[in-house]
């Protein structure tokens, strides 16, 4: 295997076409950003020539690369031998990934108790920052540790141990992460739920994981808009009770800035104030030392099917990745300020909100709300304010900023910024240079990180220090992951390619089945290309090595980092009394990177009008949530199907991008007059 790729041996100045950070703005013709000496002698990951030295070991000798990151933890007894074992191909039996397995550990301890331990009580763990501009607060970590252990000790006096499930649907105030590690800490299984998600979302996660508790609060301001989280709730429990699963506590936080007590929907007997009982509890809670290979978190991610898929983490192996993956993508250092935009109703939030910045001790912003409120400088207002170093967004928020025009972001200092990081889908190169060159000033290197849910951690992503960027692309893999690029058939390509992205071998985080169903784990991910995790995503590889993101392959839209089954939004429109059938696929977008574009097929007799269009992305938003909402309704009155039923998407895709020289041959098509028709309508 060639560790280096061959540009990491052109010389940056013999180069036309390159720029080193620092020293000039990334125009058009720059396709390479080489980091300056002066940040390469203080990375972690100085050179290629130390990259390659530490990935050869990290494929070669896995099990040593590994335990010795580990050892850095604290383990209440160590792991056994071997370190890690896994079957990835189906063909052998079924597939099983485990890492540190006999190991004794607990995450909560590791990031709060281990950090106190080393002489770290005082320092900030986390500055939160609400919606409203003068609402902030902070905790150190000692403090967050004695919130935690309250949370922590109420939920075992309600019965909640180890094993448990508990549902969170909390907005962004600290107490989602207090939450989330009071849950470890006892090692109950937390499952985040976005709270942005409808009722009948929420409830179908309460069926399936069947908790002992779920937490919430009153509501959230999110902008100028209030969000009414507990009647939420209350509809969810309500439609899960008529589903057999009855919740009989529901832990609310009084979030008063948004919504008071009195105005509160309240269910006697089953609601509880958090402020009413919580900080009754002991500062101190006894750890439950759990197997590396216990659960950790369920966190449910849309499928093709329609139903959630809840994706099950296990403890040892995403602690041990995940804060790697966090000290060497960052080049984090103690003294850096770290801002994550992400919500821990998704993994980003898990994993670089929550744990992977408290495993190493770093300071972490938490905020709570939009990042265009008041006005499209918000996000640099808190730059400023807290002298963040490092700075972790998506596509979807730097596109959206872009548009909102340059001054937004000139009228801020940034000075502080030093790394910048990309994050929930590729970022196109324009934007890329955007970030780069107006937020960074040309002086922050980019993170454009590749990863998913089911990973746990980056998997391909650059280094800052280590090696030249190319904009819009994740570069080169991270230690232990080794991607390959296969065709159709599942043969592996070499070189300059394009494909099917999958993975060879497993890594620490890698996600171990899908709760309570095995067989779709293995069909969804492990069927297609025996011997392979299939990511679901294409892929291209250049000349230089360097690896670029194309999107899903699957019936997977990617909206703003959101991944939604299309099957999922065509269920809800088709529960709508007026819609007999719906067809969804994706489209560009140049703010969410993937928009929803939706076919629908009225009853006989329905008129299209714009009040039923706007019925039916209704429904969506009460079905699954307002991000789900399709951008385009296209009235349909017929899809293009096979003999066989089967609706051919590829030609929709088509029809939606506009792209009608590309449909290729339609005869084959059970009606193929209903392509005409299709293509009539694309602008009614």
């Amino acid at each position: 295997m060639k560790l280096i790729p061959p540009c990491i041996e052109f010389n940056s100045s013999a180069n036309n076409n390159s720029i080193v950070l620092g020293e000039g703005l990334a125009s058009e013709e720059v396709n390479f950003v080489f980091p300056s000496q002066e940040f390469s002698k203080q990375a972690h990951v100085s050179s290629i020539q130390k990259y390659a030295e530490m990935y050869g070991r990290s494929v070669e000798d896995p099990a040593g690369f590994w335990s010795d990151i580990a050892s850095e933890f604290y383990w209440r007894q160590k792991w056994g031998q071997p370190v890690y074992t896994h079957n990835l191909d189906i063909r052998n039996g079924k597939i099983d990934i485990q890492w540190f397995k006999g190991g004794k550990t607990n995450i909560c301890y590791n990031c709060l108790d281990r950090n106190i331990d080393a002489g770290n009580g005082d320092k900030v763990a986390i500055l939160w920052e609400g919606n409203d501009l003068g609402r902030d607060a902070t905790l150190t970590y000692t403090q967050l540790l004695a919130r935690v252990c309250q949370l922590a000790n109420y939920l075992k006096s309600i019965g909640v141990g180890k094993g448990d499930a508990v549902i969170i649907y909390l907005p962004m105030l600290m107490e989602l992460p207090i939450a989330m590690l009071a849950c470890a800490r006892i090692g109950a299984i937390h499952s985040v739920v976005f709270a942005g998600f409808s009722a009948e979302s929420l409830a179908q996660r309460i069926v399936d994981c069947k908790p002992k508790i779920v937490i919430t609060c009153s509501a959230v301001k999110r902008g100028a808009k209030t969000i009414f989280l507990k009647d939420i709730v209350d509809d969810a429990l309500t439609q899960s009770a008529q589903n057999s699963v009855k919740i009989d506590v529901c832990l609310t936080f009084e979030n008063e800035s948004a919504l008071q007590k009195q105005m509160t929907k309240w269910v006697e007997g089953r609601d509880i104030w958090w402020q009413d009982v919580v900080p009754k509890y002991p500062v101190t809670c006894d750890v439950e030392w759990v197997d590396a290979e216990d659960p950790l978190f369920l966190l449910y991610t849309s499928g093709s099917t329609g139903k959630p898929k809840g994706v099950l983490h296990t403890t040892g192996g995403y602690m041990v990745y995940t804060a790697t993956t966090f000290k060497y993508a960052f080049d984090y250092k103690p003294k850096d300020i770290y801002w994550c935009t992400a919500d821990c109703g998704w993994i980003t939030g898990h994993s670089y909100v929550t744990y992977g910045p408290l495993l190493n001790g770093a300071t972490n912003v938490v905020f709570e709300g939009a990042p265009n409120f008041p006005d499209a400088g918000r996000c640099w207002d808190i730059v400023d304010k807290y002298k963040i170093s490092i700075f972790y967004t998506a596509p979807t928020l730097v596109r959206s900023l872009m548009r909102e025009g340059d001054e937004h972001v000139t009228r801020y200092s940034r000075k502080s910024l030093r790394v910048l990081g990309s994050v929930g889908e590729p970022i196109n190169p324009s934007a890329w240079r955007w970030f780069f060159n107006v937020v960074g000033d040309g002086k922050c290197p980019i993170s454009d990180t590749w990863w998913q849910t089911e990973t746990g951690g980056f998997m391909i992503t650059p280094m800052p220090g280590a090696w030249p960027q190319k904009p819009g692309s994740a570069t080169l893999p991270f230690f232990g992951v080794q991607p390959v690029i296969v065709d159709e058939k599942g043969v592996e390509l070499e070189g300059e390619c394009s494909g099917y992205l999958c993975v060879k071998n497993s890594w620490p985080s890698a996600f171990r089945t899908l709760y309570g169903d095995h067989e779709r784990y293995e069909t969804t991910y492990f069927s297609a290309f025996p011997g392979y995790y299939f990511t679901g995503d294409g892929c291209n590889r250049d000349k230089d090595g360097y690896y670029w993101l194309t999107g899903r392959v699957d019936d997977v839209i990617n909206v703003s980092g959101h991944r939604i089954g299309t099957a999922e939004v065509e269920s809800a429109l088709v529960s709508h009394p007026q819609c007999v059938e719906a067809a969804v696929v994706g489209v560009e977008h140049d703010v969410k990177g993937q928009g929803i574009y939706a076919f629908v097929t009225l009853a006989e007799g329905v008129s299209y009008s714009e009040e039923l269009r706007k019925s039916l992305i209704k429904v969506v938003r009460d079905k699954i949530g307002g991000f789900a909402a399709p951008d385009k309704i296209h009235w349909a009155p017929g899809l293009p199907k096979t003999r066989s039923g089967k609706i051919m998407r590829r030609i929709l895709r088509k029809i939606a991008s506009n792209s009608l020289d590309e449909l290729g041959d339609t005869s084959t098509l059970a009606d193929p007059t209903v392509v005409d028709q299709l293509i009539a309508l694309a602008h009614s």
